[in-house]
């Protein structure tokens, strides 16, 4: 019998699947990420389950379903691969004959008779299945409008709550930035609460205190959280407490504070001690990875006051030299998604990088020089990582904001990091020395310093609807807390040591923007960018330590992650030496190298690059002869154009290529000949030259504007390129051509098919042998 894989789904799959009590908790076609943002606004392919079982609102098992002529298993490794990425336990392979289940538990699989029930699936996937898991599980999420949690937010509050269920007392989810933890708080505050979970068993909601290092990591928190929680939440702070004569509120359940407004002060008293240690059952702690967890830190103190809750820490940052007082406080995370897997899956933009050197990256003093401030070091070799630091010279400073402008779209919006608050000060006016745009706050610096001014620009600068301003200068008040989805470029104009610090300043350009398919990482220190080699980067904890539920942490203290947090930036340093640089010293940009990133997240040298994309063309297609009629289609080059951007290799990369081989004024496709078949490389104007040379073509059209139309596309072609030759792109050349209407140009070729045909007629011959 010759079923289709849809036929065999209708005739025999589904009818098992609802004999075994299926019908309501199965989800057909799951589609569970969007694909990777490819250039153009396009997308990778999305990955989809055939049917997800899902009941009591957590995911069990997924059905591999092939036609009834395949093997069962056919499909079954990518099953198991999906499995795992939504956290189920159970694979079902079927061809509608046979039922092959594999269970993820034990590596293994086995043939059965028909698909288990909802109840027999649900029972041998949870360990220790208790009433109060069963239950705090089994509360929807709380949704509005169309929104729906991604796989990843499911599996991370399912997790911290089947670590809750468990009485586990510190628990860890570690997900990259702009994937949506205070969403995930959220919707495990809400299970508590509808549940009325607490530390007492008792028949009340629980008190949740939410911990943040700025308010404005706060104050998101509370406009997530408001509703449906208004009634029940309130903010601890200092006008707060005056307003209750010196005492904290009480009178509320969910409770929000930077850990500054209630610590202990200067001849203050920590507010936090005028609550019971007892008082809260829950204590989630936003970016915690920023000193709650080491013994000296600032956050440790209201930690181990309310040492009797829960304490669930938020981070970004995988485990690190630099933070491990974090995670030998909390343990391994429960869940765990990385910044690859964000740009993989669809839901974080994608990067590429710029490494900008220049002829001063060093700097030595000569007597040519003038000294204006301080007391040079005449043996010196001044290195990149002392400029701004423990030397001024501001010409390079100019020469850096010259190159950030070159280097960036006027309008896209930009954070330049920078040395510290001078450094950031002198970088926002010499960016504004050399401006096009008019606008007196198109450049601002964004620091502590500031003030009110300075948040209010921020928060101008967050909203995506605003133009100005474009390009803000910090050092280091923006590493995180920025929620600015439209961020386009990120300018390193300082040494980064810390690799969690490099992760979260990387952070600040994930976000996904309508039009936005990649942002920009502008390099012009030592070696920041370096780190993105680092097998460190992105990888997981090497390590295989268990869970810690409890008790002081251990471990050395060396990634001291305590002392004061960067809401505040760092106070000023000895004086620094300020050159000016004699009038013979020209100063330039020697070299700006483009690194593209691959799916595996690795940058790439213009070298590698072209290594990689030698060894992957091939696949593409199978010989010369059918490379010169996909590219002579607009539909078939536009579909070769897009398997490339699918690998990493999109338009903009191609266009580097032709840099690489001096060949500016030719054709992508000349491009993958040479690198494919050693083809030689010509130029679109011998390319248009040889067409116009066709007499025998241009016969057939007895209307001389014909003939000229057709030229005309040769010559846009060679002034402009292959966009030129799109099949939306034919009535924009009528219009430029002086033709008319498409129904004009049609008339001169004797019918709209007969126009569309020529059309692709000399994109035929102009790509013929």
């Amino acid at each position: 019998m010759h079923l289709s894989e849809a036929d065999t789904r209708a005739k025999f799959i589904d009818p098992e699947i609802k004999k075994s009590g299926w019908e309501d908790f199965v989800i057909r076609e799951h589609y569970f990420t969007d694909g990777r943002k490819l250039i153009g606004g396009k997308r990778g392919r999305r990955l989809f389950v055939d049917y997800l079982l899902k009941y009591k609102n957590v995911n069990l098992a997924i059905i591999e379903a092939k036609r009834l002529s395949k093997h069962p298993t056919e499909g079954l490794q990518q099953a198991v691969s999906y499995a795992e990425r939504l956290k189920v336990k159970f694979v079902y392979a079927t061809n509608g004959e046979q039922v092959y289940e594999f269970d993820l538990n034990i590596g293994t699989g086995k043939y059965i008779n028909s698909f288990p029930t909802p109840e027999e699936i649900y029972n041998r996937t949870f360990e220790n299945l208790t009433p109060l898991k069963e239950e705090l599980l089994s509360v929807p999420f709380y949704l509005t409008g169309d929104k729906q949690p991604r796989y990843y937010q499911e599996n991370a509050v399912n997790n911290a709550i089947e670590a809750i269920a468990n009485n586990e007392k510190r628990v860890l989810l570690t997900l990259a930035t702009g994937t949506g933890k205070t969403f995930i708080a959220f919707q495990i505050v809400y299970k508590l609460f509808q549940k009325r979970w607490n530390l007492d068993n008792a028949d009340r909601r629980p008190k949740i205190l939410i911990l943040a290092d700025r308010n404005i990591l706060a104050d998101q928190a509370i406009n997530t959280f408001n509703d449906p929680f208004e009634k029940d939440l309130i903010k601890i702070d200092g006008s707060e407490i005056k307003a209750r004569n010196g005492q904290v509120p009480t009178n509320a359940h969910i409770f929000f504070a930077i850990y500054q407004a209630i610590s202990e002060k200067e001849n203050i008293g920590g507010y936090y001690k005028q609550y019971p240690t007892d008082f809260f059952d829950l204590i989630i702690i936003d970016e915690c990875h920023r000193g709650s967890a080491n013994e000296e830190g600032s956050w440790r103190e209201i930690l181990d006051h309310f040492g009797s809750a829960v304490h669930l820490g938020l981070t970004a940052t995988p485990k690190r030299d630099d933070n491990v007082d974090t995670y030998a406080y909390f343990g391994k995370p429960v869940y765990e998604y990385s910044l690859k897997d964000g740009i993989n899956d669809g839901y974080l933009s994608p990067y590429k990088i710029k490494k900008i050197r220049t002829n001063i990256d060093s700097y030595i003093y000569t007597q040519a020089d003038k000294v204006l401030e301080g007391e040079v070091d005449y043996k010196k070799v001044y290195k990149k990582k002392d400029f701004n630091k423990t030397i001024v010279i501001p010409k390079q400073i100019e020469l850096v904001a010259q190159a950030i402008l070159t280097n960036i779209n006027a309008m896209e919006k930009t954070i330049v990091f920078c040395v510290d608050q001078t450094h950031a000060l002198n970088m926002r006016d010499a960016i504004n020395s050399y401006k096009k745009i008019t606008d007196p706050n198109y450049c601002v610096r964004v620091t502590s310093d500031e003030g009110k001014e300075g948040r209010d620009l921020l928060e101008r600068f967050q909203d995506n609807d605003k133009d100005i301003p474009v390009i803000l200068t910090s050092s280091q008040m923006l590493t995180t807390g920025v929620d600015a989805r439209n961020v386009r470029n990120i300018v390193l104009v300082r040494e980064i040591n810390s690799m969690v610090e490099f992760k979260q300043i990387v952070g600040r350009g994930t976000r996904l923007f309508e039009g936005k398919d990649f942002f920009t990482i502008i390099d012009f220190s030592e070696e920041a960018t370096d780190k993105f080699y680092d097998e460190e980067w992105d990888g997981l904890p090497a390590d295989n330590e268990g869970r810690n539920t409890g008790g002081k942490p251990g471990g050395s203290s060396d990634g001291n992650t305590g002392g004061e947090p960067p809401i505040v930036d760092p106070p000023p340093r000895q004086k620094k030496v300020v050159i000016e640089l004699s009038n013979g010293r020209k100063l330039k940009v020697i070299d700006v190298e483009t690194r593209y990133i691959d799916e595996n997240g690795l940058p790439l040298t213009t070298a590698q690059f072209l290594e990689k994309l030698i060894g992957f063309i091939p696949d593409l297609y199978e010989s010369e002869e059918q490379l010169r009629k996909l590219w002579s289609r607009p539909e078939t080059r536009e579909e070769l154009l897009q398997k490339l951007a699918s690998t990493g290799i999109d338009e903009e990369q191609l266009e580097s290529l032709k840099i690489l081989f001096d060949a500016q004024e030719s054709d992508i496709f000349d491009i993958l000949m040479h690198i494919s078949y050693s083809n030689e490389i010509i130029t679109r104007r011998k390319r248009a030259e040889t067409t116009k040379e066709n007499e025998q073509f241009f016969e057939i059209y007895e209307n001389l504007k014909a003939r000229d139309f057709l030229r005309f596309i040769l010559e846009r072609y060679e002034k402009d390129g292959v966009k030129e030759l799109k099949r939306e792109k034919l009535a924009n050349l009528v219009e430029l051509n002086n033709l008319g209407t498409t129904k004009d140009a049609a008339n001169i070729f004797g019918g709209l098919q007969k126009l569309v045909d020529a059309f692709y007629k000399i994109q035929e011959l102009l790509y013929a042998s």
